[in-house]
């Protein structure tokens, strides 16, 4: 076994950890726009928080590896590899810095918090549109990066690639943009329905918390 076979090896296993730890992310936000109950954030917020240390070990073992690939066989001077190096630099503070400490705060608040409606102050919080940004800008580069190398195209085509996956990302953030202040005012008002309770309904889509 050759040195590029256990470092694609590396490479490939970051990517998929790394898309792993994404799609644990975006299910959770997704859900966080939807809760309506304190105990539902607090289990979300949960679950986005225990993803995230994947995600740091997934990507530095995705751009280790890479560079190493890149050293012993393409050069970090080859147009598509420095692109993605750089990609792979500017999305790796996402998680730490911007996701982390953000679900953090709101976990810790929803634990000081007992069970019941959110309150106003809660749904701002959960409804931050900086996390569903990040979220999004962050798959559709790391979908820009996958098709870099596979493509292999040259500098100019690649820096469109990112490009349009950094708009991508923030288009697709638009679909998932949290309700106006008037009506997360108005949604925490309302009686603690379980008919109007998307989580506590018995679909196939959700389930009982």
């Amino acid at each position: 076994m050759s040195l590029y076979s256990l470092a694609l090896f590396v490479h490939v296993s970051g990517a998929i950890g790394t898309f792993v730890s994404l799609g644990i992310w975006l299910f959770g936000l997704a859900a966080m726009l939807r809760a309506k109950l304190v105990e539902q954030v607090r289990a979300l917020a949960w679950l986005i928080i225990i993803a995230s240390p994947l995600m740091v070990l997934s990507v530095l073992l995705l751009g280790l590896a890479g560079i190493e690939m890149a050293l012993t066989t393409w050069g970090l001077s080859t147009p598509w590899i420095a692109v993605s190096l750089v990609s792979v630099v500017l999305i790796g503070p996402i998680g730490a810095f911007v996701l982390g400490p953000r679900m953090r705060t709101i976990l810790a608040l929803m634990r000081e918090t007992p069970d019941g409606p959110l309150a106003d102050a809660h749904i701002f919080r959960t409804h931050d549109p900086v996390l569903v940004r990040a979220a999004s800008t962050l798959a559709t580069m790391l979908l820009g990066i996958v098709f870099l190398m596979t493509t292999k195209p040259q500098l100019f085509t690649s820096i469109l690639v990112m490009g349009i996956a950094v708009f991508a990302g923030l288009i697709v953030s638009l679909l998932f943009r949290s309700p106006t202040r008037r009506q997360a005012s108005s949604a925490s008002a309302q009686v603690n329905n379980k008919e109007d309770d998307p989580f506590l309904r018995k679909t196939i889509w959700t389930r009982r918390w």
